[in-house]
């Protein structure tokens, strides 16, 4: 069950319109690195956790994405402002002033609808979470690429908090492969002479060898302080 707060995550302010960048934001809302992902792909992945502790994590992350969803929408409908000016809107998608009357679209920077395809569940509870890792990491990055690319203040204090709530779901996902032990696919890792051979087949160089991989174990994630 889930319930719904009126008050934003963190309030969202913007200097005026802008239409075009409106667009451009389109794709935190429902591109392949956006919050709608985040959130259906954590949803659909705690479904099948059985360890407790993480299955929480995972529904608390989800939860917050859907947050950051709203608050995204809430910064696109500030920057289309109040009359529709597709004539204006000069780069990527013109829907929102031809089509859905303003109301921010479940789409990409390019009009291109939302798509399950981008949700990646496994079963594999290790592998998930390297996928989510991916993704906070790679939500930061888009983020990152809007931030550089608006001068507005209210935009850019909304987009610094959001980036860092991505470097807070990476360090909690990290925290919970570090959970995992000889599980799934982290079962009898490096155990065959397959797993444990490295070819040096870039040449000039050698920057790893065997003896790296002695005793191979799954990688462990460091934790900031």
């Amino acid at each position: 069950m889930f319930k719904h707060d009126k008050q934003l995550l963190k309030d969202v302010r913007v200097d005026g319109p802008n239409p075009n960048y409106a667009n451009m934001l389109q794709e935190q809302l429902g591109g392949p690195q956006g919050e709608l992902k985040a959130a259906m792909q954590y949803l659909s992945q705690s479904f099948r956790i059985k360890d407790p502790r993480i299955k929480d994590m995972f529904l608390d992350i989800a939860s917050e994405e859907l947050g950051h969803m709203e608050m995204v929408a809430t910064l696109v409908n500030l920057l289309n402002g109040h009359q529709p000016d597709a004539r204006n809107t000069a780069v990527g998608s013109v829907e929102a002033s031809v089509l859905t009357g303003l109301t921010p679209m479940l789409a990409n920077a390019s009009g291109y609808p939302f798509n399950a395809a981008y949700i990646n569940e496994t079963g594999d509870l290790a592998a998930d979470i390297l996928s989510d890792i991916a993704a906070e990491q790679r939500a930061k990055v888009v983020y990152q690429y809007l931030y550089r690319q608006i001068g507005d203040s209210g935009v850019k204090e909304a987009i610094d908090f959001l980036l860092n709530r991505e470097e807070a779901h990476n360090t909690l996902f990290r925290m919970a492969f570090n959970m995992l032990e000889q599980t799934g696919s982290l079962n009898d890792w490096g155990i065959t002479e397959d797993s444990r051979q490295y070819f040096d087949l870039s040449t000039p160089g050698n920057f790893f060898n065997a003896d790296n991989l002695t005793d191979p174990k799954p990688p462990m994630f460091s934790i900031p302080n």
